[in-house]
């Protein structure tokens, strides 16, 4: 199943030109899509209404100014965050009589936020961009993560994710959970 993907990039300050259209070449993060959707179980495939001819999504690199507008429009949280997903299964979709690629909806990460927690971290940008990335598809999948039982859950789901394109995690869970927003 082909994905289709719609990236663009808010050129943040502190990354040069080169190092953004490294980070966010299309071809790189429509594999990656790609091999995430090739690792999903049938349960976890969205179908809407009959089978797609494909899935589309957006990857949108932003800064932490236009995340926090977006964080405070749809989540009433006045402050940056790391990444949102607007997941497009969760609103009523119209009934298509043909067979179309089936839109996911759209992932937002703040490389400001992203670059941060990578120093904090000790790994790479494009280890934590793809770590976001991860954890904004399984949103668009519906998953969430009401709980530190259904976060664990979904954390290990995104490690299976980044194991899938060869990126290694090393996921300190107590950690992880101790620093979730709330």
């Amino acid at each position: 199943m082909a994905i289709l993907l719609d990236l663009s990039v808010q050129h943040p300050e502190g990354l040069a030109q080169d190092e953004i259209e490294t980070l966010a070449s299309e071809a790189r993060w429509g594999d990656r899509l790609q091999a995430w959707l090739e690792d999903l179980s049938p349960e976890e495939i969205p179908q809407g209404s009959h089978p797609p001819l494909g899935y589309e999504l957006c990857l949108r690199f932003s800064d932490d100014a236009e995340i926090c507008r977006l964080n405070r429009q749809y989540r009433h949280n006045d402050k940056p965050t790391d990444v949102l997903a607007f997941a497009a299964m969760e609103s009523e979709m119209p009934q298509i009589a043909v067979a179309l690629p089936l839109s996911l909806g759209d992932i937002v990460i703040s490389l400001d936020t992203a670059q941060r927690q990578a120093q904090r971290l000790g790994h790479s940008l494009d280890s934590e961009l793809t770590w976001l990335a991860a954890h904004g598809f399984l949103h668009l999948l519906g998953w969430d993560h009401p709980d530190d039982e259904s976060l664990a859950v979904m954390l290990q789901r995104q490690v299976q994710l980044l194991n899938r394109i060869e990126i290694a995690v090393n996921l300190d869970l107590p950690q992880i959970l101790a620093n979730v927003p709330s």
